[in-house]
């Protein structure tokens, strides 16, 4: 049921802003359109990397309004949805599948972390009978103190549109776990960066990628000799990269990564308050990695138009 539909790299992309804190739309459309000329297979709007818990419900919803317009179908446009209460994640789906999103990537309710895995469950599945449209659940214990195990994952297979799942828990050993437990049933989808080319090797079906979106080439480029098993050139990019990879797995890989989208002149670096600027030693120990990874990017074969 999920495939081939969710395969190949799924982008989290950021939202830009301006300096002012106001939304920069042509600047995310700007970044978009670079985003599918690099060959990605779909991309996740307003997840964490796209501020979503900093967003007001307008500017979600104009968010998505613009990203819908602008692709048009040439890729499917996924929503994160990050919000406090059930109820606000039932509307919020509702009126992304108006808007003419291809689907979402949910997360659990934002308001607290629960011990109780019947109410994370209980979440997903009231989200999902708000809409007909297919949904990626995103496991990130780490992140949200909520974790979806493989024997859960089981459980809510039974509801039909729940195809792809995003695999953040830090831990590899997950991967095969929900290959054992769950089958075929989803698409599974690696989330952690510096994890991509070990979680290839045990069997993934595709990548929610963070840093990459600074560099689309040579992160599509990586994960078509993946998938390829071209393992030893694959391995040489991932070394390169896996120091850039490092800045989507910190608390302030926000503010990371879009430093990194502007130093590649994809973006610029503001982001919503509460969330400040780099400054000081930390920006200099930033920019050094971002700097050095510009200088050793590899070449990589051109696309070819399609």
């Amino acid at each position: 049921m999920a495939k081939p539909y969710w395969t190949g790299v799924f982008p989290a992309i950021t939202t830009q802003i301006h300096r002012d804190g106001s939304l920069d739309l042509e600047g995310t459309a700007k970044h978009i359109e670079v985003l599918i000329e690099s060959g990605v297979s779909g991309i996740v709007m307003l997840g964490s990397l796209g501020e979503n818990q900093m967003l007001e419900p307008d500017e979600k919803r104009a968010v998505m309004d613009m990203s819908v317009e602008l692709i048009e179908g040439r890729i499917p446009v996924l929503s994160g949805v990050a919000e406090t209460s059930t109820a606000a994640a039932v509307q919020y789906v509702k009126d992304c599948e108006e808007i003419g999103a291809d689907g979402f990537m949910v997360m659990p309710a934002m308001c607290y972390k629960t011990p109780d895995p019947a109410e994370s469950m209980a979440h997903f599945k009231t989200v999902a009978k708000a809409t007909g449209l297919p949904i990626m659940i995103y496991n990130n214990p780490i992140s949200y103190g909520n974790d979806i195990t493989p024997e859960m994952f089981a459980e809510l297979g039974k509801v039909k549109n729940f195809v792809a799942l995003k695999e953040s828990s830090g831990d590899t050993r997950r991967i095969t776990d929900l290959h054992r437990v769950c089958g075929d049933r989803y698409a599974i989808f690696t989330g952690v960066d510096p994890l991509a080319l070990e979680s290839a090797i045990l069997g993934i079906d595709g990548w929610v990628a963070g840093t990459g979106i600074a560099f689309p080439e040579q992160n599509q480029y990586l994960w078509e000799l993946m998938k390829a098993g071209e393992w030893d050139e694959a391995l040489q990019i991932y070394r390169w990269f896996t120091p850039l990879l490092h800045l989507d797995t910190t608390v302030k890989f926000v503010q990371y990564i879009k430093l990194c989208v502007q130093e590649c002149g994809l973006g610029s670096e503001w982001t919503r308050a509460p969330r400040l600027p780099l400054t000081g030693a930390e920006r200099k120990r930033v920019l050094k990695v971002i700097h050095d990874g510009i200088a050793a990017a590899p070449k990589v074969p051109k696309r070819k138009k399609k």
